[in-house]
């Protein structure tokens, strides 16, 4: 609730000011004359200087203040007449958005305190860094909480693409195309990934050259009927296509179990790998294929921890998983 304004009378009491003269007015031509001599007192003002010592910066050394002087004047709050006179912000505050690591990194070391702290938000969607500037200090004042740098984890492109399609079966042309134009992201399992994951899916990992391999084949085999699928004793499946207007022999495509994907999940961040499994479904004479990312809402969660343990080292600042509080109004 904001304070009632004094009254000229009170604040001409704080400042020891002299009172506007109330003696008895005297009858007749005197009191005439008294009365004409206090009207003109109760109309004038004061004009005191005010010391803006301690009231913040940005202010000058000293702010004039008018004063009413008449029977019942009022005077306004000083925070809003000394708000006329500041000529630049009292603090630092405001949030600034950055798109990269690297930026919020240099910005929380150009802004910092040593009592600054940063934060990290791992949930998906949405994960981001926050360095709070203007924290609250580990014994003592308490801080405004307003002055923050943030970073968002803008998604890639390709991390979009490998999320957008994650689970859904495809047409066989168009799961082709999508292994092409993605070729690039996929990658080699190194050796402690094919111990773990070949023994976890019972599955045999795929080279990026036999995917691409397995894409020019399905791209070959586009309109050709499906008439089985199996699995070899080796662990590996095949797919037989047979083309409609022969009766010959059916060609086998080998299919891989698992692949690596190896991703850039976040606007200049380092690559995710995710291992997929690689799924298909036959049914009358047709078949679609898909894919199904391992656990990738972990990876990504793994990348921002990883990326908040980054920024702590290089500003120096402690850091936490979870959310700053709600800034003080």
């Amino acid at each position: 609730m904001e304070p009632k304004p004094e009254t000229a009378s009170e604040l001409i009491a704080t400042l020891q000011m002299p009172p506007i003269n109330s003696a008895p007015i005297p009858d007749q031509a005197e009191g005439v004359n008294a009365i004409v001599k206090l009207t003109r007192e109760a109309s004038q003002v004061a004009i005191v200087d005010i010391s803006t010592k301690g009231l913040g910066e940005g202010l000058p050394d000293k702010v004039p203040l008018v004063i009413d002087t008449r029977p019942g004047g009022t005077v306004g709050m000083l925070a809003n007449i000394l708000e006329n006179y500041r000529q630049r912000p009292a603090r630092r505050k405001g949030i600034a958005k950055v798109t990269t690591l690297a930026s919020f990194i240099d910005l929380a070391n150009r802004h910092k305190s040593e009592h600054s702290a940063l934060f990290a938000s791992t949930r998906w969607p949405g994960p981001s860094l926050t360095a709070v500037i203007n924290y609250h200090e580990l014994q003592g004042t308490p801080a405004n909480l307003d002055h923050r740098v943030v970073y968002d984890f803008p998604i890639t492109d390709e991390m979009k693409a490998w999320i957008e399609f994650n689970g859904n079966l495809l047409e066989q042309a168009k799961f082709a195309e999508f292994l092409e134009e993605h070729a690039a992201e996929l990658a080699a399992p190194l050796q402690a990934e094919v111990n773990e994951y070949e023994r976890l899916f019972k599955e045999r990992f795929a080279t990026p050259n036999h995917l691409i391999a397995l894409s020019r084949n399905l791209e070959v085999y586009v309109g050709a009927k499906v008439k089985r699928g199996e699995r070899l004793q080796s662990g590996e499946r095949t797919v037989e296509f047979v083309e409609e207007h022969t009766n010959g022999k059916g060609e086998k495509v080998e299919i891989p179990g698992i692949f690596m994907v190896s991703v850039p999940a976040f606007l200049d961040g380092d690559p995710v790998r995710i291992p997929a499994r690689l799924r298909y479904r036959i049914a009358g004479g047709s078949i679609h294929w898909g894919y199904q990312l391992y656990r990738w809402e972990y990876w990504l969660r793994n990348q921002v921890q990883t990326d908040l343990l980054r920024a702590a080292e290089k500003t120096g600042l402690p850091a936490f998983e979870g959310d700053p509080e709600i800034p003080a109004r």
